[in-house]
């Protein structure tokens, strides 16, 4: 009783293939059907008559949903979607780099471009952003990455805000960026 699909941008489902990756939405008779109080909020979660998750994700062939991002945080990069949790996991993986976070800037070409906020293991040598985009270019290699997700701005931090439940603060840390 639970009808589930992937789309894109304009509400087009997309295959189920694995690959292709969009706006998980879902429909079922136990749902939600509002927000409290909340019209606008309620009409933007129905649009469509589909509940608008705000996963981002994709679907395989036999129907296994794998979710990747929110799309408040994804990164919309040239007409493409950017998960900052793919990118933030590869860069977490450098050696010399103890935590990170990863969120979209305004650009005037690309729409946005990835920037990293990351905490050295050691705050008095902490690797360069040179370094830490030469250890990404594997990913590359591999096909795991484009090139252009490489951000080309990683500023290095004491920490990264975090909110009460110690998850990163991507709304604080997209005003201090």
């Amino acid at each position: 009783m639970v009808k589930l699909q992937v789309v894109d941008a304009d509400g087009k489902p997309l295959p189920n293939d694995g690959k292709s990756v969009g706006e998980v939405r879902v429909q079922a008779p136990w749902l939600t059907q509002a927000y409290y109080k909340e019209e606008a909020r309620s009409a933007e979660l129905w649009r469509d008559g589909w509940l608008h998750t705000g996963d981002v994700g994709s679907l395989d062939e036999r129907g296994f949903l794998t979710i990747s991002d929110r799309i408040k945080d994804v990164i919309k990069t040239g007409g493409e979607w950017l998960s900052s949790l793919e990118l933030e996991s590869y860069i977490s993986q450098c050696p010399g780099i103890a935590e990170v976070a990863v969120i979209g800037v305004a650009d005037e070409k690309w729409g946005e471009r990835p920037a990293a906020l990351a905490v050295p293991v050691d705050l008095n040598n902490p690797p360069t952003t040179e370094v830490v985009q030469a250890f990404l270019e594997q990913f590359v290699a591999q096909g795991k990455l484009n090139r252009w997700a490489i951000p080309s701005m990683i500023r290095f931090v004491d920490e990264i805000p975090k909110t009460s439940v110690g998850k990163l603060d991507k709304k604080r840390i997209r005003t201090e960026i």
